[in-house]
């Protein structure tokens, strides 16, 4: 876990799976953390009008367990984030579980570059997130 892993060590198709039981405690902090009070997170009242029928766990959040997973169970801590683009396809509600899978889908040598990849899904099969972003890893130091 947050090993540092170097570019080499990396390889095309690498991936790593994982579940996650999104909890209104993990809510809670991430809101206080950020300041992200949106109605349909916090408002039972509101939320139960939106189409959704109640409240919705933060999107960036659940993005963000994508990253701690990519750097915890996969790439390690040395890559520098560079470019995230998320598409949050479902909802996801308090008490979900979610099952994340996390890939390197492209490596450039030349740049030093790892395009990941990941989606997500809750316990009905549901596609709730896909994300594609890329990592930029540091030059090798002169021997």
């Amino acid at each position: 876990m947050y090993e540092p892993k170097s570019f080499d060590d990396l390889k095309v198709n690498d991936r790593v799976s994982l579940s996650k039981t999104i909890t209104e405690a993990d809510g809670a902090l991430y809101i206080a953390a950020t300041g992200d009070f949106g109605p349909v997170h916090v408002d039972e009242v509101y939320a139960s009008a939106t189409r959704f029928g109640r409240r919705l766990a933060p999107g960036i959040m659940v993005a963000g367990l994508c990253t701690s997973i990519l750097t915890s169970e996969l790439v390690g801590t040395i890559g520098v984030s560079v470019e995230d683009r998320f598409w949050f396809t479902g909802p996801v509600f308090y008490g979900d579980t979610l099952t994340f899978d996390v890939w390197i889908a492209e490596q450039h040598d030349e740049t030093r570059t790892v395009i990941w990849e990941a989606s997500a899904r809750n316990e009905g099969g549901l596609e709730v997130l896909k994300a594609r972003a890329s990592l930029k890893f540091p030059r090798r130091k002169p021997s």
